[in-house]
């Protein structure tokens, strides 16, 4: 009798074990439905202030300290190396040894697209030009822009248009792509920038959604200055760029125990872009100041690849 309840006990066990293993494996065997890239600016302070880093060494690091082999650079970081052959062959070869793969530049610091002064408007794309070069040349598919501009929301959305048309054009003989970020002012109000989106009319001109990016109005006015007294909602704003989306931007600032973000519910957020039918890249950038950016950084990954599973 003993020896069969425990033979009765054993397989029952071994029942519940082979049932569980399908699940197992189905939960191990999925993956998130985007990539994950690394966003230079999570590395500002490093690169910036304590200089412990340069732009050169920011594959291997996004490789070897983060498991992470897309990288998106920040043109500040090597602002006067866009025409500089030897410079670019030196990152590429760096990439190229790490296994790493470019994605795209975000571009500050050239002039903005919405200027609704013609002159300085036709200067920020003739800046910018330059960096779509510099784009092909490192394997990259897109540049991030700014769509700022002195005037109207109607004012200010013409000259976008033109602006992003113009460079559009020039990109395209490239096959590279010019994006918005919701940066600021006119360009995070998701209506705003839809309906520029939708008036320039180029596949290789698109936006390029952050999820923290979201006040409309500052109490200096500037675009990103002072204390925002009127921001949209980030929800709504995500949904309504998704379709134009190239990449979206994965900003965290604070994390709670359990290891989810404060400023955005990354459950909703990530659900909105997978209904969107989004597949391409997620860009983690960390901006916050109570974890060190490596650690930010490291919480980022997992948030996304735990999200990025259970949706």
């Amino acid at each position: 009798m003993t020896s069969r309840r425990s033979f009765l006990k054993q397989l029952s066990v071994l029942t519940a074990t082979a049932s569980a293993f399908p699940a197992l494996a189905e939960a191990a065997a999925k993956k998130p439905f985007f990539e994950i890239s690394l966003a230079e600016w999570s590395l500002h302070k490093a690169l910036f202030n304590e200089k412990k880093i340069t732009n050169l060494d920011f594959p291997a690091l996004a490789k070897n300290e983060f498991g992470i082999d897309i990288v998106e650079y920040v043109n500040q970081f090597f602002k006067d190396k866009a025409q500089d052959a030897t410079y670019l062959k030196e990152l590429m070869m760096r990439c190229k040894d790490n296994g790493v793969r470019n994605h795209l530049i975000m571009i500050d610091g050239e002039g903005y697209l919405g200027e609704t002064d013609a002159a300085k408007r036709n200067e920020a794309v003739e800046k910018h030009k330059p960096w779509v070069e510099c784009a092909k040349t490192l394997g990259c598919k897109t540049i991030r822009v700014n769509a700022f501009g002195k005037g109207t929301a109607e004012e200010v959305a013409k000259a976008a248009v033109e602006g992003l048309g113009k460079l559009g054009e020039f990109a395209k003989t490239m096959n590279i792509n010019v994006i918005v970020e919701n940066h600021g002012s006119y360009s995070s109000n998701g209506q705003w920038l839809t309906g520029v989106m939708k008036q320039v009319n180029m596949k290789n001109v698109g936006i390029l959604p952050d999820f923290g990016n979201f006040c409309i109005k500052r109490s200096d006015n500037s675009e990103w200055g002072g204390k925002c007294v009127e921001e949209y909602d980030r929800y709504k704003g995500v949904g309504e760029m998704m379709p134009f989306a190239k990449g979206v931007s994965a900003k965290t600032h604070d994390f709670d125990a359990s290891g989810n973000c404060t400023d955005t519910d990354y459950m909703r957020m990530m659900k909105i872009v997978k209904d969107s039918g989004f597949k391409g890249i997620a860009g983690i950038e960390y901006e916050g100041s109570t974890l060190s950016e490596y650690e930010g950084i490291k919480k980022t990954k997992a948030l996304l690849e735990r999200v990025g599973t259970l949706i």
